[in-house]
């Protein structure tokens, strides 16, 4: 998501802040995360050692690829490759790659909601996949797949859904999102999902507060935001980045904590915000899964599961689903 610019965007981000800051606990939206800088921070963070993800992910295709063509061409030889968010297609050009080589009958559709993000997509895969077939689409996920359904119902639509996004729902809203996909594919239309998985505790909190303080930087970048684009004066070295990770509800969290008490002013809102001393602000959930509450996820939003396909350490699994 690049950084918001027109007067719609402004006004939700805006209201969400707003929102967010009057609640109680406060919170602020993740989504907005992901300015210009926020993207650049983040791609930081993929890069660090205890980030294990992004590392996870790119095993499992480029070894597992083969497999995975072969559970996607067993449904139907020719199908469209529809990706949520693709970000920079890294991990799915390696699929993409594979397939290629296999002479496989298939388009790539990503959906995003930043034209810009898509352009510059589309601009680096036909450079490195000059035969590969493009079709990018602008605009919201569910309208998106609702008009491909109308139009292509006679191929397989394939959804990616990498990158452990959906750790970033709550239970409800997990189920809630995956029931809206169900409603806009077609059956036997397939879901390709990554999804974090429940492992040592320690290994899943260095990944959420790195040494090198990049993960504070990316928090506290929202801040900065909030500073330029609605006119907030927040302090920045007055907060901190904290992280947490509950095993019994296996839910990675992190937060801003305020160091002193003080008070912010949002001219955007024509309103101050008042913090007690280490009071939080609540910023992102990263929830991890036992392949049992996988199973129930799938089943209460109108899938099964079809194959899941492991990294060497499970820490790691791209799930396969199929609509019913």
């Amino acid at each position: 998501m690049t950084t918001t610019s027109t007067k719609t965007e402004l006004q939700s981000f805006a209201e969400d802040v707003r929102s967010g800051l009057e609640s109680s606990p406060k919170s602020l939206s993740s989504k907005y995360f992901y300015d210009d800088e926020g993207s650049r921070i983040f791609q930081e963070i993929m890069k660090l050692p205890e980030y294990y993800l992004t590392r996870c992910e790119s095993e499992i295709f480029q070894r597992q690829a083969a497999e995975i063509y072969d559970a996607f061409k067993h449904e139907n030889a020719s199908f469209d490759l529809i990706e949520l968010g693709p970000g920079d297609g890294s991990k799915t050009a390696l699929l993409i790659d594979h397939f290629l080589k296999q002479s496989a009958d298939f388009t790539y559709v990503p959906i995003d909601i930043s034209a810009e993000a898509l352009r510059l997509l589309s601009e680096h895969f036909q450079a490195k996949f000059p035969d590969l077939i493009i079709k990018e689409k602008n605009g919201d996920y569910f309208r998106v797949l609702e008009t491909l359904k109308e139009t292509s119902a006679e191929r397989t639509k394939i959804v990616f859904f990498l990158g452990s996004n959906i750790g970033n729902f709550r239970r409800d809203e997990s189920i809630e999102f995956f029931q809206r996909l169900s409603s806009a594919m077609s059956k036997d239309d397939l879901l390709f999902i990554g999804v974090d998985l429940q492992k040592d505790p320690r290994v899943i909190l260095r990944a959420y507060d790195d040494p090198s303080g990049v993960t504070s930087e990316f928090n506290l970048n929202l801040l900065k935001r909030i500073n330029r684009e609605l006119d907030a004066n927040f302090a920045i070295e007055n907060f901190m980045h904290y992280a947490s990770y509950h095993p019994t509800d296996g839910a990675a969290r992190s937060y801003l904590i305020s160091r002193e008490r003080q008070t912010v002013k949002i001219g955007a809102l024509g309103q101050s915000f008042d913090f007690a001393q280490w009071e939080p602000i609540y910023m992102e959930i990263s929830q991890k899964y036992t392949l049992g509450m996988l199973e129930e996820l799938a089943e209460k939003s109108g899938f099964r599961i079809v194959k899941n396909f492991f990294d060497s350490k499970k820490y790691y699994t791209n799930s396969l689903w199929k609509a019913v």
